[in-house]
């Protein structure tokens, strides 16, 4: 049960109140945004929520048991701190949305109503809607490992144990030219084999996509230069002259864990896993059936 601030309490219990619902966006790059349905700019916690234009919260449906519980905001692109480009190129995925009921008389009256995470946004003719899913939505992650031949840790993180800043896994880019949607010509990364930063992913530094981080399918090298395809479009956000780091990049493979990254011993398949093609062929004359192991 919830309890309330005495204060609080004692305002709702009055027969009129001064009340505004606020929300505290916190986006995944540590962007902090507070906005108010009030008319004023309203301070707490050290964020200050300013007048929404037209921002507006929609019904909260109460559901039993683990069902997500969702709600939206709606509200219209006329704010400096939203931009349509912002939502675009996907700054507000995932983002965490906290909803207070406050005393706009008394700021320390106040209590946080709930906490939510960004789904899907939906833009049309100048006007935003942001999905609000429910702290249940945490109830959907996978959890646990699968038992496969391929590596389930994204190379460079904790399990993987790779450190990825080192000058043999690091490239800095500059763009030069641009293929089409997904992919880019880049110098700067002449002194690496071709394919190395395949799979590998690629933090923009400066332009309309910096601070992003998107991920690298192919790395081939042409006359022009090298060719970073990308699995997301990045043509329209992208312009001659910017500039990116380029991590190396893993096919989750057990011979390129021990072959590129010398980390056999942190690798995190079942490489003597036997797959289906194994399995299901005829024993031939020659083959080795003494229980050794089937990948090199």
């Amino acid at each position: 049960m919830r309890v309330l601030d005495i204060g609080l309490a004692a305002h709702l219990a009055q027969s009129e109140t001064t009340l505004a619902t606020c929300w505290k966006l916190v986006r995944g790059d540590g962007v902090v945004l507070g906005f108010t349905d009030h008319d004023g700019v309203l301070s707490f916690g050290g964020t200050d929520f300013v007048p929404a234009h037209g921002l507006d919260g929609g019904e909260v449906p109460a559901r039993l048991g683990a069902q997500v519980e969702t709600s939206e905001v709606l509200g219209v692109l006329s704010a400096d701190d939203i931009t349509e480009d912002d939502i675009l190129l996907g700054r507000y995925d995932g983002a965490v949305v906290e909803t207070w009921r406050v005393n706009w008389a008394d700021v320390s009256q106040r209590v946080r109503l709930r906490s939510d995470t960004i789904g899907e946004i939906v833009r049309e003719d100048g006007v935003f809607r942001a999905e609000l899913r429910s702290a249940q939505q945490g109830l959907n992650a996978t959890l646990g490992r699968i038992y496969q031949g391929l590596c389930d840790a994204v190379v460079g993180d904790a399990r993987c144990g790779v450190n990825l800043t080192g000058p043999e896994f690091l490239g800095f880019a500059t763009v030069t030219a641009l293929e089409d949607d997904h992919r880019i010509v880049v110098t700067g990364l002449g002194g690496f084999a071709e394919g190395w930063f395949g799979f590998g992913s690629a933090l923009w530094t400066d332009g309309r996509r910096v601070g992003l981080r998107d991920g690298v399918v192919t790395h081939q090298r042409m006359a022009a230069g090298d060719v970073l395809a990308f699995g997301v479009a990045v043509g329209d956000w992208v312009v001659l002259g910017d500039t990116l780091e380029v991590t190396a990049g893993c096919d989750r493979r057990f011979a390129t864990c021990r072959e590129k990254f010398a980390n056999a011993v942190n690798f995190r398949g079942f490489p003597h896993i036997p797959g289906s093609d194994f399995v299901l062929r005829h024993p031939r004359n020659g083959d080795a059936l003494d229980g050794r192991a089937v990948v090199k």
